[in-house]
């Protein structure tokens, strides 16, 4: 069976970059490359801060547009796998999207 993965690469920069494919080796090794992305090329090196599987490319691409939208505090929490504080940083109000998202 294929899968297909999210996942959130951090940049030289500092910033996040989040993405989603069926090919996780080959992808990462694009971004490295500075092929892949022109986002993730003017920040290398990256380095792959979270992976998680899924079974359809839907189930992926809808998390993968849900993971952009969050603020770095709520991103940096689901990379150490907080889970009270993405709970908690769901629930505020104002909380705006992290710019560097990819």
């Amino acid at each position: 069976m294929n899968y297909f993965y999210v996942y959130i690469l951090k940049c030289s920069d500092g910033s996040y970059y989040v993405g989603h494919t069926d090919n996780i080796e080959k992808r990462i090794a694009e971004h490295k490359l500075g092929v892949c992305s022109d986002y993730t090329s003017r920040r290398r090196p990256i380095e792959i801060v979270f992976l998680e599987k899924f079974q359809t490319r839907n189930e992926a691409f809808v998390i993968e547009r849900k993971i952009k939208g969050w603020s770095r505090k709520k991103k940096e929490a689901l990379i150490v796998g907080d889970w009270n504080k993405i709970k908690k940083l769901s629930n505020q109000k104002n909380i705006h999207p992290s710019t560097g998202s990819g």
